[in-house]
């Protein structure tokens, strides 16, 4: 019997003392909120204003799906997070919550969140938000994750798709904008979890996941990181470019993708500090996300002013 069915199987005979916390826990709050400020993002850059209650609506529904997505991941890999210094606290490998409870959890807030956002908001961002779920559930976590190295390039595209359901809530289509934002999240995925992969490489071997850094080794993945950045940097200033967002975006967006760049040299270039340098790369890419979408949803605002400013 594995060690999953064997949790499995003590929960047909136990119920846990979990707490409001503990199922919090479950949703993943860290990545929820990134996926949900994405999506609010996109959902403001869009050209059509939404009822303000409407777009709570989109935004909440987004967050709980982001979050059942979570807490499917986490029933499924309960076994490889026991093993990880990083995840073994987690609600159910520490027995907080037993496997059922949260595989219950994750399909009620699932099914949930869906049909909320389409009957509320309607069905392309519904089937957006459905396919999300799907892909990070069973394409990224059953099958990427203890497959390939290439699991969080492929499994990224679960993680890129909050903007694009933003963007269908207010616009009820998909704009080449938010296909650009699709990409910004998408390129910016693999050297974030690389670098964090470099500083874990005894967790992720441990656990059996074969994340870049351990199956090429070191050396490879720093080259990638920095290929990575190379992409992403542009491709984050594709909003001016395209015209749905000004100059002070189209600046700020490229310093900020040229201190990218910079971590990712020093980490190849330095490789005796790679230990600090990766977790240094790793923090700077979390601060550079939320920075692209935070100046993007203060220009959109900004111009929005102005023009109203003008009439």
């Amino acid at each position: 019997m594995s060690t999953r069915e064997s949790r499995l199987g003590d929960t047909r005979i136990r119920l846990s003392e979990a707490t409001v916390a503990d199922f919090f826990a479950l949703l993943k709050p860290r990545v929820m909120a990134l996926a949900v400020f994405t999506a609010f993002v996109g959902l403001m850059v869009a050209p059509e204003a939404m009822n303000p209650v409407i777009a709570l609506v989109a935004i909440g529904a987004i967050a709980v799906g982001a979050g059942a997505a979570g807490a499917l991941n986490m029933w499924y890999d309960a076994d490889i997070d026991a093993l990880m210094s990083r995840t073994s606290k987690r609600p159910i490998p520490s027995g907080r919550v037993t496997p059922g409870e949260a595989l219950g959890f994750g399909l009620v807030l699932s099914v949930l969140s869906v049909m909320t956002l389409g009957v509320l908001v309607g069905w392309l961002a519904a089937s957006l938000l459905a396919f999300t779920i799907f892909f990070y559930v069973v394409i990224y976590t059953m099958w990427l994750k203890r497959s390939t190295p290439q699991n969080i390039v492929i499994g990224g595209a679960a993680g890129a798709l909050p903007p694009v359901i933003g963007w269908a809530s207010a616009t009820g289509g998909i704009g080449i904008e938010s296909v650009i934002l699709f990409l910004i999240v998408f390129l910016w995925t693999p050297p974030h979890f690389w670098a964090l992969a470099l500083f874990k490489v005894g967790d992720y071997a441990v656990a059996g996941i074969p994340m870049m850094p351990n199956v090429v080794g070191a050396a490879s993945t720093r080259k990638q990181i920095l290929a990575y950045s190379l992409l992403l940097a542009p491709v984050a200033v594709l909003p001016w470019a395209f015209g749905f967002a000004s100059g002070f975006y189209g600046t700020v967006s490229a310093a900020l993708g040229a201190g990218f760049i910079w971590h990712a040299w020093k980490l190849l270039a330095i490789s005796d500090r790679e230990m600090k340098l990766a977790k240094a790369l790793f923090a700077y890419s979390i601060f550079y996300l939320f920075a692209i979408f935070a100046v993007l949803l203060a220009d959109t605002i900004a111009m929005r002013a102005v023009m109203s400013a003008g009439n």
